[in-house]
């Protein structure tokens, strides 16, 4: 049985027809293509309300054959399905949906429109509000003594006021529990209905029956506490999502395209496909992943560097969909749709970090699971119990109404969600994005802390050293190779070059992760990399040149020409090192660059364990034996030679200006240029482990206190009503404390220190 059901906040939306959805054909369109066969679907379900809703959700769709993967996010009712399109139909999807007693329909990331919900819930809070006192002034006057007639007059009244704000006010939570008990389920809203119906069914056989007592004022009140408490809910709820909104607000409803006959056409961001050229006018913010046709201008590109000095960009540059266009109009061309750019990316993951299977998530989602059939037999058994002792089945149809509300499981339920909802705003906030909640519960876990050199401790922007001692042509022929590779060697080759994009002066060329670039013309074997495999073609001559440069380029296996660079250290990379090592993680730099540029490079940050000329396989390796001596490996890299170990690690991170590849391997990805992100989310994230051990613990504490005390008859359904919603309130509130802090004071602070390291900032040593 679950402990959730579907319709609980989102009334509105629960209007439509059960059965209404999107067909099979708009499910396929709706879908993004993954590669493999395989395609997502986001779909919006309002009834999602707790963790054992989600539980219900994810393992019926995950039943289906086809679903290779479904995930729930209860913070934005959202739920993701990964799908192969050879296997099934995905209308069965919805079927299976609504045979699990939920609506759903297309999910728009893009929708920005009035909370709907939150005007239901304060339209219903006045009306209970308005007739809760207006039965309480009726309710004053029956105390006081009024006649037999006044009295039974005041209860009619009374039963005329409660019934239409009962109707009005309670559906939230009387839909909520008629679609649980429609598919034979149970929920949390079940006992809150049948605990209000019960006091108004007493309240009205009183009536009926001339009695002296009546309940009016009790079910209507208890109603209201139990709005405020949900309102106030939904409200922290939402300050807590403030980042993923922000987010959304960044991203354009549309822009203006420029069509192949010379007209224009403002176009919606979700129909601009790859190719399509756009006109980015000053003020605009860029719509989509774009480069620059013509045109030059100054850009805010503070979402993906965090940097506040506007950067400039002209023909050739590639823009960030969300970033903004400050100073001139420019002609762009769409590299991607809205739902493969950056910005789209950032989205998804964080929704993907609001959601997660944690360890501690599971727990709750178990031990919510139980709450239904354990509250309705505790309820039963204290009406059993009362009944036998007192004999008086007002009195203890009133302690079972209470036990019926204090018990209910919102604390708990909330635990866990709400924190990884408000971690995943405060890291984005640090310009860090998290792939989903298990993963920031695996970085505060880690104790081995593993770098990659190129791009990670230093800037990963080399600029060629010995250009002039090199012959035109051996630079011209590097230039065309490197042209070919993001690697940041390649690309200081390409620019030294003077090229910005791929030559086509080659035959055939490939690129062998942690060697380099094998190309070939007129029979002519070219190698670009490192020099033990770009002198090896021949079978000999590895040796004597191997330590002449960063990278070799040969023909055939003679050498040719050897390069040497120069790199930054990443802003931070000191401060951080010197941090994590006060804080007692061992920290060691694994690169497949030359001994000699590792060891100065570790010399300077004070980092002894290193290892040089290592290759993708062996990054990989060497993480996997760490963790098979049962270190908790954190490991930090950004290019395409890192991904097999940021695979293998316990859990992984890459800055942004990293390879698709490892930004897709890694499980953080953080924005900004400075290193400190590494620290700031391991302190991020074992806050928010606290948090939630807090949280069980108040949750803990709040039923040991208050399910006795109901049971024995020391807390009326008005007190159980305020009890239930203050865990819920003191549970969110302990969440967002996670938000509390001097804004920039960490980066401040690790930039100043960061100024006061010999090597912080310098060139790194050269070859």
């Amino acid at each position: 049985m679950s402990c959730c059901a579907p319709g609980t906040e989102s009334a509105v939306e629960l209007e439509k027809a059960l059965h209404d959805g999107p067909s099979g054909e708009e499910l396929r369109l709706s879908s993004r293509e993954l590669g493999n066969g395989l395609r997502q679907t986001d779909l919006s379900v309002p009834g999602i309300h707790c963790g054992a809703c989600i539980r219900t959700i994810e393992n019926g769709l995950n039943a289906l054959k086809f679903v290779e993967n479904a995930r729930v996010n209860m913070s934005t009712k959202r739920v993701g399905v990964v799908w192969s399109d050879a296997d099934g139909d995905p209308a069965s999807i919805i079927d299976t949906l609504h045979r699990l007693g939920y609506e759903a329909h297309l999910f728009d990331f893009t929708d920005d429109a009035e909370d709907k919900t939150l005007s239901l819930m304060i339209r219903s809070l006045a009306v209970a509000g308005f007739a809760a006192a207006n039965i309480m002034l009726l309710s004053v006057s029956v105390w006081s003594g009024a006649e037999a007639a006044t009295r039974d007059l005041f209860h009619w009244i009374s039963a005329l006021i409660a019934i239409p704000a009962l109707a009005y006010s309670g559906r939230i939570f009387f839909r909520s529990a008629f679609a649980a008990l429609r598919v034979g389920r149970l929920n949390m809203d079940v006992p809150i209905s049948l605990a209000v119906v019960l006091a108004f069914a007493m309240s009205l056989y009183e009536t009926i029956n001339s009695g002296e007592h009546a309940y009016f004022d009790a079910s209507v009140t208890l109603l209201f506490f139990l709005l405020i408490g949900r309102t106030l809910d939904h409200l922290m709820r939402e300050k807590a999502r403030s980042a993923v909104k922000g987010l959304a607000r960044l991203s354009p409803r549309g822009a203006m395209t420029l069509e192949s006959d010379g007209s224009r056409v403002f176009m919606a961001v979700d129909d601009i496909r790859a190719g399509m050229t756009i006109l980015l006018a000053a003020g605009d913010r860029v719509p989509v992943d774009a480069r620059v046709l013509s045109g030059s201008s100054d850009l805010d590109c503070s979402l993906v560097n965090g940097e506040s000095v506007p950067q400039t960009v002209s023909e050739g540059s590639v823009l960030r969909a969300g970033t903004l266009n400050l100073t001139g109009p420019m002609t762009i061309e769409a590299l991607a749709p809205a739902s493969q750019s950056f910005l789209a990316e950032m989205m998804q993951m964080m929704e993907q970090a609001e959601s997660g299977k944690a360890g501690y998530r599971r727990l709750a989602d178990r031990a919510a699971e139980l709450y239904a059939p354990v509250v309705h037999l505790v309820a039963l058994f204290s009406f059993i119990g009362w009944m036998i002792v007192s004999g008086d089945w007002h009195h203890s149809l009133y302690i079972a109404i209470a036990v019926l509300i204090i018990t209910c499981p919102c604390a708990l339920a909330l635990a866990v969600p709400v924190v990884q909802v408000v971690a995943a705003g405060r890291l984005f906030e640090d310009g860090i994005m998290a792939k989903d909640g298990v993963a920031m519960e695996r970085l505060a876990q880690a104790d081995t802390i593993i770098f990659d050199k190129t791009g990670t401790l230093t800037m990963g922007q080399p600029r060629l050293l010995n250009a002039d001692a090199i012959r035109p042509d051996y630079l011209k022929i590097a230039a065309q190779i490197g042209a070919h590779s993001r690697h940041p060697l390649s690309r200081a080759l390409a620019q030294t070059g003077g090229l910005t994009e791929p030559a086509h002066a080659f035959e055939d060329i490939k690129e062998i992760p942690g060697a380099g670039l094998e190309a070939t013309r007129d029979g002519t074997i070219y190698r670009l990399g490192r020099s033990d495999w770009a002198l090896a073609v021949a079978g000999n001559g590895a040796g004597e040149n191997e330590d002449k440069g960063q990278a070799v380029l040969s023909a055939n296996g003679q050498f040719l020409a050897a390069f040497v660079f120069e790199d930054q250290l990443r802003s931070g990379a000191a401060a951080t090192v010197a941090g994590l090592k006060a804080e007692g993680f061992p920290v060691e730099i694994i690169s497949g660059d030359r001994a000699g540029v590792v060891a100065r490079l570790a010399e300077t940050l004070g980092i002894s364990r290193y290892r040089s000329g290592v290759l993708p396989g062996e990054k990989a390796s060497h993480v996997r034996d760490l963790g098979r001596e049962g270190r908790k490996v954190l490991m930090v890299g950004d290019g395409l030679n890192d991904a097999p170990a940021l695979v293998s690690a316990y859990v992984s991170m890459a800055p942004a200006s990293a390879a698709d590849v490892g930004r897709n391997a890694a499980d953080f990805v953080f924005l900004h240029e400075n290193l400190s992100a590494v620290s700031g989310a391991i302190a991020i994230s074992k806050k928010a482990g606290q948090l939630i051990r807090q949280n069980f613990g108040l949750a803990i504490i709040y039923n040991m206190i208050a399910i006795p005390s109901a049971i024995l008859g020391y807390a009326t359904p008005l007190v159980a009503a305020l009890a239930m919603s203050s865990s819920s309130i003191v549970v969110v509130l302990n969440a967002l404390r996670l938000r509390i802090r001097k804004r920039n004071a960490g980066r401040r602070i690790a930039n100043q220190v960061a100024e006061d390291q010999p090597g912080a900032g310098a060139p790194e040593p050269a070859q």
